[in-house]
């Protein structure tokens, strides 16, 4: 059975928590909400406050998961991080990163994660 949005969303997100905590990361914050803002996980790595935007899909019917991301996304992405990073101002450096997850039938997802991103 084919996996609504919000499905296939959760999914990535699980997918995306569990390839950070295997690669060293303390994850804060899932799904942080302030107001129409949304920031998928933050988490902290070496010293620095990371924004992770997880991006899933089922199929490359409609690109790669990581085209999706608009530019009214990555202002908002920007904003949130801001308002984050004001009430936690012990972090000195922060960072965007971005994970890519396409889910496979019958293979394990490609989980791909673009380090460092500029908006």
């Amino acid at each position: 059975m084919k996996k609504n949005h919000l499905e296939t969303g959760a999914v990535g997100e699980e997918l995306a928590v569990a390839y950070l905590l295997e690669r060293d990361y303390l994850i804060l914050e899932r799904n942080w909400r302030c107001k129409h803002l949304e920031i998928d996980i933050i988490a902290a790595h070496e010293n620095l406050l990371v924004f992770i935007e997880v991006k899933t899909r089922n199929s490359l019917v409609f690109g790669f998961p990581e085209e999706s991301i608009s530019k009214i996304k990555m202002k908002r992405l920007k904003l949130a991080a801001a308002l984050y990073h004001y009430h936690h101002p012990r972090f000195k450096r922060i960072q965007f990163n971005v994970i890519s997850i396409l889910l496979q039938e019958q293979k394990n997802a490609a989980i791909e994660m673009f380090e460092d991103v500029y908006f």
